[in-house]
Parts: C-alpha cells; structure tokens; sequence
C-alpha cells in the first residue's frame, strides 16, 4: 500500500508542476528482483487512486529483468532471485547490477 501512495503523491506533484488535471495511464517498471508483488500493486494503486486524478488511470507494469555480476570471475549473468550461485564459478557473491529498480516511467495525462 505505501508503494502505491507514493506512486500517487509522486503524480499529484507533477501534475501541480506540469499543470495536467487527469492521468490515463502509468507506466510503471518494475524490477524482478525489486520484490515487489505486481497483483498487489495493481490492487493497491487502485484503491489509493481512487477520488484522485489518477482515478481512471490504468496502471501499466514493464518487468525488468534481474542482472548481476559475480564479485570473484566478474562474469554478468541473468538472475531470477537474488541468491542465485554464478553459473561460471558458483560463487554466491553476486552483486546486482539491474532489476531491483521501481520506477514511474511514464505518465499519459490530459
């Protein structure tokens, strides 16, 4: 829920700098690795955007896909969970790189 009311007082200040009264859609992106459970973010966006001017916005996710490099061999690998071994050498210190972000991306508004 506080993932969502932060989306929207995000919105709310750019619609007072941008001057836009309604947001049709959001394009959110947001990380494999970011822990965030998208149904729920889905769920909560809507109940937290409701009576503002985001009210009708659809909420868009793009998933970004986990990247990390092994601190060891250095090699740049895929990751699906955050404690994945290097698939080079099996060392579990693996720093990541990208796919723990969470981000508005864009905004359609009126």
């Amino acid at each position: 829920m506080a993932l969502a009311e932060n989306m929207l007082q995000i919105i709310e200040e750019e619609a007072a700098e941008q001057s836009f009264t309604q947001v049709s859609t959001v394009w959110m992106e947001v990380g494999r690795l970011s822990c965030v459970e998208k149904e729920a973010l889905q769920f909560c966006f809507s109940a937290v955007t409701d009576g503002t001017i985001a009210q009708q916005a659809k909420l868009e996710i793009i998933d970004i896909e986990g990247w990390g490099r092994c601190m060891q061999c250095h090699c740049e690998m895929v990751l699906n969970t955050l404690y994945d071994a290097c698939p080079s050498c099996g060392n579990y210190a693996i720093k990541v790189i990208a796919g723990d972000e969470m981000r508005i991306k864009e905004l359609e508004v009126e």
